[in-house]
């Protein structure tokens, strides 16, 4: 065995290292799928306000939630955007983890960075959604 590959121990050794950062892309992922089913179910609630006629007059007050659902759809967006971050910089945690212990090169500085700018995107995330779940809470939802 030449010197320059991994031992199997170093390997099992990143391997347990990659799990935390495993299991943080699989919330992620998670995550991800819940805030694309809210932004799909804004998506259609404002096809259907917008397909309201103006002579309806029954209806058409409706069409005044439609900015209300921009925001939200707005800030969903960027909740999906800073998720999609944190995960792949969740992946490059791992792809740096793997690629460190096969060049038998220090990565620890690497990978907490990594980790804080993952932690940091979901936080961001988390914010962005908390936002648009109060504004989703707050008024107007009671008309559908």
């Amino acid at each position: 065995m030449s010197p320059d590959t991994p031992t199997v121990s170093q390997l099992s050794h990143v391997i347990s290292q990659s799990a935390a950062p495993a299991f943080l892309l699989g919330a992620l992922a998670a995550f991800i799928a819940v805030l694309i089913s809210r932004l799909n179910r804004i998506i259609d609630r404002t096809i259907l306000l917008n397909g309201i006629a103006d002579d309806d007059t029954v209806r058409s007050r409706l069409k005044v939630d439609l900015p209300r659902l921009m925001r939200r759809a707005a800030m969903l967006n960027r909740a999906i955007f800073w998720a999609v971050i944190g995960s792949i910089a969740v992946t490059a945690l791992v792809m740096v983890a793997f690629a460190s212990a096969f060049l038998q090169i220090h990565h620890e500085h690497g990978v907490a960075i990594l980790f804080m700018v993952a932690l940091g995107a979901f936080a961001v995330s988390l914010i962005d959604f908390a936002r648009e779940v109060r504004i989703a809470l707050s008024e107007l939802d009671h008309y559908a």
